[in-house]
């Protein structure tokens, strides 16, 4: 199917064939039913979805750069590297192999209850932590269909899509150590110092071998 003719129903449909939206999506549910059943209403709990989705391009940040692009490191006989840090890497080497495109399911498995966790025992009443978790799952679907719509086939048509396309696109095909958020263009990687222009930066000859040697200058 050719780029101009893949429509949202067909990434939607290409979506929903892979198990991280599904996961995210029950705990999505499940979160929101469960908060919808405590009630307890307050202030606070307005005020969590807004600290969260302003927080959110910065955690999106620290987490492409600290986990993602971890680079293995040997301790004795143990190589650190997480699952999340080797299919990253796969996933730059090939940036249109689907399944990649997601965060893996075997890493849900302890995120979505290590999340959980954060919600039912970090928050002072029941009802904030289930605010909480209800707005991280909606966080997280939604960086996925993001994540995914960037790398599928699907044309740009709104000026801010277009943005956001274009900002994780560069981080793919012209240089890794820039644009690291996602979701958003020009938010935390303005203010962390990774949002240049891109006219000014060289095309990395590593962008799709992270960590790989540097060629030495002719």
């Amino acid at each position: 199917m050719t780029r101009n003719a893949f429509t949202l129903g067909d990434a939607a449909r290409e979506f929903l064939r892979h198990p991280s939206p599904w996961m995210i999506g029950t705990a999505l549910i499940v979160s929101v039913v469960a908060r919808g059943a405590v009630g307890d209403w307050q202030l606070t709990d307005a005020l969590v979805p807004a600290v969260m989705l302003a927080a959110f391009p910065f955690f999106e940040w620290l987490v492409h750069v600290f986990v993602l692009h971890w680079k293995p490191r040997r301790l004795g006989p143990i190589t650190l590297d997480s699952l999340l840090a080797r299919d990253h890497r796969l996933h730059h080497i090939d940036p249109r192999d689907i399944p990649l495109i997601f965060i893996p399911w075997r890493a849900l498995l302890w995120i979505l209850p290590v999340a959980t966790a954060v919600g039912l025992l970090a928050f002072p009443r029941l009802g904030l932590g289930l605010t909480f978790l209800s707005v991280l799952t909606v966080l997280g679907l939604s960086y996925e269909w993001c994540h995914y719509l960037i790398h599928s086939d699907y044309k740009p048509k709104t000026r801010i899509y277009r943005a956001v396309w274009r900002n994780h696109r560069q981080h793919h095909y012209k240089n890794e150590h820039y644009w690291f958020t996602v979701t958003t263009a020009g938010t935390a990687d303005r203010a962390l110092g990774t949002y240049p222009d891109p006219a000014t930066v060289p095309t990395s000859p590593t962008s799709k071998n992270l960590h790989a040697a540097m060629p030495a200058p002719q």
